[in-house]
């Protein structure tokens, strides 16, 4: 994978923000090393190596003290690459699987064990599709009775289309990267109303990352902010942060991760909406242990 580019910036700022102690990063991925743990042959997509050193060498610069690693496609249903990591860090690293839908008690029961607290599905034409309504429904409760929650990674304009079964579900439900929304379609936009339509619902969380993604603008991706914000103080206490490191699918040069902690003081703007956000939440969600 030597002749890939990073997908992440080796050189990325230490922020300025300063972070609650138990601070955690709810979203980001490992890639390899190759050589250890293969990509999929069913995925296209092959970034260059993105290793769980790299990632604690973030985490430890931004004063980042806890995590959630999510399988990324790349490794597809074999998850073994984020159980390294999380063994790395033991208690303090917990991880979101990629699984089938119809995927076994016992090897759910593994899952579990194994440090990982939910299951995640894409939604997106780049990837392969999702669970369907019916598999979701059926899997729901399964998750459920293991502590273990659906996760879920969807295209803006799917938001509408995918709410009725995701606010029926009986098990807690994940909405990744504030929807995918674009930022400069305004917050009037339909798929961002939905959105908040759909977090009316007390089984539905949001991740308020990807400001980046939702931007299209230069950094600070200003642009994006205010969807962030206004999901943080309307649900304040059923949202999380993340990173996404090492930005997969960027649609330009990596981010600078700084830029993106430098973002947290403007989503959460006063001293206890960051540590619902970045403390609290993923310590109650996630089931940290009290730090």
């Amino acid at each position: 994978m030597t002749d890939t580019p990073l997908t992440w910036n080796p050189e990325s700022h230490a922020t300025s923000s300063v972070l609650p102690k138990g601070a955690t990063d709810c979203h980001c991925h490992v890639f390899g090393p190759t050589a250890r743990f293969p990509f999929t042959d069913t995925n296209s997509y092959k970034p260059a190596d993105a290793p769980k050193e790299a990632l604690f060498a973030l985490h430890d610069r931004m004063g980042i003290e806890r995590c959630v690693i999510v399988q990324s496609a790349v490794h597809g249903y074999d998850n073994s690459v984020v159980v390294d990591a999380m063994q790395a860090r033991p208690g303090r690293y917990l991880g979101v699987a990629l699984a089938p839908p119809d995927m076994g008690d016992a090897a759910l029961d593994t899952l579990a064990a194994q440090g990982f607290r939910g299951v995640r599905f894409n939604y997106m034409s780049h990837l392969a599709p999702g669970a369907s309504d019916d598999e979701l429904q059926a899997l729901a409760p399964r998750l459920r009775d293991r502590g273990m929650h659906v996760q879920v990674h969807m295209e803006a304009g799917l938001i509408e289309t995918l709410s009725p079964v995701l606010s029926n579900l009986p098990v807690t439900v994940i909405v990744d990267h504030i929807g995918r929304v674009d930022a400069s379609e305004g917050m009037a936009q339909p798929p961002f109303q939905a959105l908040l339509r759909l977090l009316d619902h007390p089984n539905l969380w949001c991740k308020v990352s990807g400001c980046e993604r939702a931007s299209r603008q230069d950094p600070p991706y200003s642009d994006s902010v205010p969807f962030a914000r206004a999901v943080v103080e309307r649900f304040g206490d059923r949202v999380v942060w993340g990173t996404d490191w090492p930005h997969p699918n960027y649609r330009t040069d990596p981010p600078d991760d700084g830029d993106l902690f430098d973002l947290l003081p403007h989503i959460a703007p006063d001293t206890a909406a960051l540590k619902a956000l970045m403390v609290d939440n993923p310590t109650r969600l996630y089931r940290f242990e009290e730090s």
